[in-house]
């Protein structure tokens, strides 16, 4: 699975290196934050990883959403970590958006395909459809399975960017991320099966 997600993430890097410009994308305007990173302690792999973090990260966050729905019927154990994820992941989501902006970087890379499609654990727009449909314990064990293997894939970038980035925030929060997602998963393995 790593060296699947290595080959992505180099593809990735290629087709950003090929479609770059000089320029700053102004599509990606947002205020920089005192102490982020400069302009020259930064590489593509950094890059990269925020820009497909973003959306995996804002997937889990509408995921966590829609566990927090009184309509979904969850349990209280899917409800505490949903409220958990949002409150690890929103905080991460602004930093990452920080960090693009101070280096000049647009929020999305410039890739002839969707971030979905390259990224494990991702769920597909047919798969949220149907958490979405479901009650209570069929709910809580979509959820958990589904969280795991979004985890599972955010820690496999996570690890990417520990052995090729440079960036010492990126390299902290992807620490961050292994560390706190490998306990989540712990605990989704524990949430009883519907």
């Amino acid at each position: 699975m790593k060296t699947r997600l290595t080959l992505i993430v180099s593809t990735a890097l290629l087709f950003a290196a090929c479609g770059s410009s000089t320029s700053s994308d102004s599509s990606a305007e947002t205020t920089p934050v005192e102490n982020s990173a400069t302009a020259t302690d930064f590489n593509d792999a950094d890059v990269m990883f925020a820009q497909m973090m973003i959306p995996h990260h804002e997937q889990a966050i509408e995921m966590s959403d829609m566990a927090l729905d009184p309509s979904t019927q969850a349990s209280k154990e899917v409800s505490d970590l949903a409220t958990q994820i949002k409150a690890a992941q929103d905080p991460e989501i602004t930093q990452m958006k920080n960090l693009l902006a101070a280096w000049g970087q647009p929020l999305t890379a410039d890739m002839p395909m969707d971030h979905g499609s390259m990224m494990d654990g991702m769920l597909t727009s047919d798969d949220m459809q149907k958490l979405g449909s479901l009650k209570g314990p069929s709910f809580d064990d979509f959820w958990a399975q589904s969280m795991i293997a979004h985890h599972e894939g955010a820690i496999d970038m996570a690890e990417v960017v520990l052995a090729e980035g440079l960036n010492k925030e990126v390299l902290s929060l992807a620490n961050e991320i292994v560390s706190a997602q490998a306990t989540e998963i712990e605990i989704l393995k524990a949430i009883p099966k519907a």
